[in-house]
């Protein structure tokens, strides 16, 4: 009997381990964030993540109300917080609502997409 205990006490532990391994990266939050609408022209992206990131398979992509791609730097990670991915812009914002298309991959190394908008007045 105590052996059943110790391999099902066993096996309820590792399964809390394996499911922190199997989770999703998701977007928690960015500056400019989702729906926000900012005065200052943003000079870069920050967008912080559940789960630090792989850089080398993580990014955004930009674009204006009309579609068009706007010129980016090298995506980067936060010194001292894999989670944050930072995305120089090279260009200020005009005023207008634009599109942040990001991807990002984690320890589980399953790509996860989405997007948001924001505004720039």
């Amino acid at each position: 009997m105590r052996y059943l205990f110790r391999i099902l006490a066993f096996a309820v532990a590792m399964s809390g381990l394996t499911g922190a391994a199997l989770a999703h990266p998701a977007l928690l939050g960015g500056q400019p964030g989702p729906n926000a609408v900012v005065s200052a022209r943003p000079r870069e992206l920050r967008l912080t993540f559940s789960e630090p990131l792989f850089i080398n398979f993580s990014g955004v992509e930009i674009t204006n109300a009309r579609g068009a791609k706007l010129p980016l730097g090298r995506p980067t990670l936060a010194r001292g917080d894999s989670k944050v991915l930072v995305v120089p812009l090279k260009a200020a914002l005009p005023a207008g609502v634009y599109t942040v298309a990001w991807h990002a991959v984690a320890a589980d190394t399953h790509r996860i997409t989405g997007s948001y908008r924001f505004t720039v007045r």
